[in-house]
C-alpha cells in the first residue's frame, strides 16, 4: 500500500538509499520510526532498551535494503521483519531460560482476547512487565501473528515450551490488567 504522505516517494527513497544518500536514509527513518519504536517497546524493557533496538534495527535496515523485493511486498512489513528479528538478536544475547509444561491442560485456545479493551499504551506497559521469555513469545505469537513452530525455531526452544511462555504469558497480563482495573475502580 503506499504511503499516504506525498513527500514519501518509496522508489526514490530506497534508490537513495541504496546509494548511500544520507537525506533519503533520514527521510525512510523519519517515515517509519513511529511505528517500528512501537513495536521495540513491545520487545523490551523499557524505553531506552526499546530505543537501541531501534537503532540496531535502523541499522540492519540500511545494511540489508538491496534484498528488498517490492514485488513480494511491502517496504513497511519488510522493515518490521528486520526490526523485528533484529530485536530478538538481542534478546538472544541475553540467554533467556524458559520453562517447560508438558501437560496440556495448561494450555488456552487462541482465540481469547486478553487485550480488547487496552489502547496501544496501555498494553505495552503491561507486556514490559512481563518477564523476558513471557514477553517475547507473547510479541511474536499474538502480536507478531507467528506460529509456535516459527517461534520455536527462532529462539531455538521447543513447540511445547513456546506453548508454555505464551500460556504463563496471558495469566501474568491477565493479573496484570485486573489489578491496573481494581487500582482504577477504587
Amino acid at each position: 500500500m503506499p504511503s499516504t504522505n506525498s513527500n514519501f516517494d518509496e522508489k526514490l527513497i530506497i534508490e537513495g538509499c541504496l546509494n548511500g544518500k544520507l537525506q533519503q536514509q533520514r527521510q525512510l527513518y523519519e517515515h517509519f520510526k513511529v511505528k517500528m519504536f512501537t513495536t521495540c517497546l513491545r520487545y523490551a524493557a523499557d524505553r531506552m532498551e526499546a530505543e537501541d533496538m531501534l537503532q540496531d534495527g535502523f541499522v540492519l535496515v540500511f545494511k540489508e535494503l538491496h534484498q528488498f523485493d517490492s514485488t513480494r511486498g511491502v517496504l513497511e512489513a519488510w522493515i518490521r521483519r528486520v526490526v523485528i528479528n533484529s530485536a530478538l538478536q538481542t534478546i538472544r544475547k541475553k540467554k533467556i531460560q524458559f520453562s517447560e509444561i508438558t501437560d496440556n491442560q495448561y494450555f488456552i485456545s487462541s482465540d481469547e482476547d486478553i487485550v480488547s479493551d487496552l489502547s496501544m499504551k496501555e498494553l505495552i506497559q503491561h507486556i514490559q512487565r512481563l518477564p523476558l521469555g513471557y514477553r517475547t513469545v507473547f510479541n511474536m505469537y499474538v502480536i507478531d501473528d507467528m506460529s509456535h513452530n516459527d517461534i520455536a525455531e527462532q529462539l531455538n526452544i521447543s513447540v511445547n515450551t513456546s506453548k508454555t511462555q505464551l500460556f504463563k504469558a496471558k495469566q501474568q497480563l491477565k493479573k496484570s490488567i485486573s489489578a491496573a482495573e481494581r487500582v482504577v475502580l477504587a
